[in-house]
């Protein structure tokens, strides 16, 4: 018995290790950009805030509201979704690029030297009043004239073929970004529900050990009655006291394991800490024949990876065409500005429009850079970088459907062979049983050694806890093989809500 739940813990000790990294890391990073809270998400999370604000009470979590808490409360989620609402603003205001670049401006310019100005101005007035005999005031100098106020209003727009591209490839990001979104959501819950029912296998290790050392303390209460009567020597009696004694220790302690991962679940899914957890459930899977083929054609291209790889695809084509158009189509190029100037700011009337004068202007232009149409310009190495690596994209794509078929092949493979062992496994835990009882009856009838006994209880353990330990196995590879294919294969039938308990 001591050697197979070392055994059993090891398995369990491996798979929490590397299970909560993965789960962690993903609640430390990464439709519509809202956040996805369903309602029974809420309802979970409202459950579990009011037992949790009761010590004395303890939360009751099935296999459903596990998922459902972790889809309301994952950090995970929440990053996805703050990424995916980055993604939709970017995709639906793509267009702005078309937006005129508009400004507003106001100048109050000061000139150092007007003396050449003033000196015109005068020669001008004299030789005119010479010509038509009109009399002339010359101009003298004041501190206003240096002064002129300036007003500026732009609007200037760029229109290019290669924004099309741009736009499109702003589109295709967010649908990236629901892909991505996704694929955390699954991770997330593939994760939960791997969690949920290792926790269920350590439990139910952790019953047979409770069983185990409840029938050595009656063997051992049953072995000083005999002693007391005579009918059995110290030493039977000291055999049985030490085994029941050598098994509390291991008891409490993997008392204490489960009670610690059920703390860690709980900060997993984000409930209040300290949350006393119960586990609603069983591991007694539905167990499917499958073909892999049937599925490869079915939902073969529902996978999230194919699907995340066509996209950067599907965007690397959009970026090369934006690329392609601004290398062989020109630019056009519109500005217009209104420019009113005073001169004289400090002594002209600001309200008269006939001292302003204005000088704006309109202005097209047709731009195309002859030198990106050139093979060895940088603008042509990159659209030849794209190239290749849209090329080495396509390349990873089917190497990614080949090794997506091997997967699944791999995984029908794993769920037969764990088929087989759950028959062979409850087979063997029904003649270990049987053998158990017998061995039993004759030991209380004196017949046989109590070291008889206690293999054919080591025995009847080990036959439980493989049969326990092959369902999950053909759980997990079915929580792998619905990932691969992203689509609910059958589950529902795996966490029955009987034999609950934990802590």
């Amino acid at each position: 018995m001591n050697i197979c739940n070392k055994k059993y813990k090891a398995i369990l000790l491996i798979f929490f290790s590397v299970v909560l990294r993965s789960f962690a890391q993903n609640g430390d990073a990464s439709s519509g950009g809202e956040p996805l809270q369903n309602a029974a998400g809420d309802t979970a999370a409202t459950a579990v805030k009011t037992a949790a604000a009761k010590s004395a009470e303890t939360v009751t979590l099935t296999l459903d509201e596990a998922v459902a808490y972790a889809r309301a409360h994952s950090r995970a989620l929440k990053s996805a979704d703050i990424d995916l609402e980055i993604a939709k603003r970017a995709s639906d205001n793509a267009w702005n690029v078309f937006l005129p670049d508009v400004r507003a401006t106001g100048t109050l310019n000061r000139t150092t030297d007007i003396s050449g100005s003033i000196e015109q101005a005068n020669a001008l007035g004299a030789m005119g009043a010479a010509v038509f005999g009109t009399p002339y005031t010359p101009v003298s100098e004041t501190e206003s004239m240096h002064w002129a106020a300036v007003g500026n209003i732009s609007a200037g727009v760029n229109l290019s073929l290669a924004y099309i591209g741009q736009i499109r490839a702003a589109k295709a990001g967010y649908e990236g970004g629901k892909i991505t979104r996704e694929q955390t959501e699954r991770k997330t819950i593939t994760n939960v529900k791997k969690l949920f029912f290792a926790l269920l296998l350590q439990r139910d290790s952790l019953a047979i050990q409770r069983e185990t050392l409840e029938n050595a303390r009656r063997r051992s209460e049953q072995a000083a009655v005999n002693y007391r009567n005579g009918t059995i020597p110290e030493l039977q009696l000291l055999q049985a006291q030490v085994q029941y004694e050598n098994q509390i220790p291991e008891t409490e302690q993997a008392e204490t394991s489960l009670a610690q991962q059920l703390d860690m679940f709980v900060f997993l899914l984000g409930m209040p800490s300290g949350t006393k957890l119960e586990l609603e459930g069983s591991i007694d899977p539905s167990l499917i024949d499958m073909d892999a083929g049937d599925l490869i054609a079915k939902y073969g291209n529902s996978s999230l990876a194919l699907r995340s790889l066509d996209n950067n695809i599907e965007t690397l084509e959009h970026n090369l065409s934006a690329l392609d158009f601004a290398s062989f189509s020109p630019a056009l190029s519109l500005n217009w500005n209104y420019q009113p100037m005073l001169r004289d700011a400090f002594d002209s009337n600001w309200f008269d429009k006939d001292n302003w004068n204005d000088n704006g202007a309109f202005s097209a232009t047709l731009a195309w850079n002859i030198t990106n149409m050139l093979p060895f310009s940088s603008n042509r190495q990159k659209a030849k970088d794209l190239r290749a690596n849209l090329e080495k994209l396509k390349i990873s794509r089917e190497q990614l459907t080949e090794n997506q078929k091997l997967e699944v092949r791999t995984a029908i493979n794993t769920l037969d062979q764990a088929k087989r062992q759950i028959d062979s496994m409850q087979r063997n835990v029904a003649l270990a049983q049987r053998s158990y009882a017998m061995t039993l009856r004759s030991y209380q009838n004196g017949t046989t050694e109590l070291l008889d006994l206690r293999d054919a209880e080591r025995q009847l353990n080990q036959a439980r806890l493989g049969l326990a330990n092959q369902r999950y196995q053909y759980i997990t590879a079915l929580l792998n093989l619905e990932e691969t294919l992203n689509t609910d294969l059958t589950i529902k039938n795996t966490a029955a809500t009987a034999n609950g308990g934990t802590r």
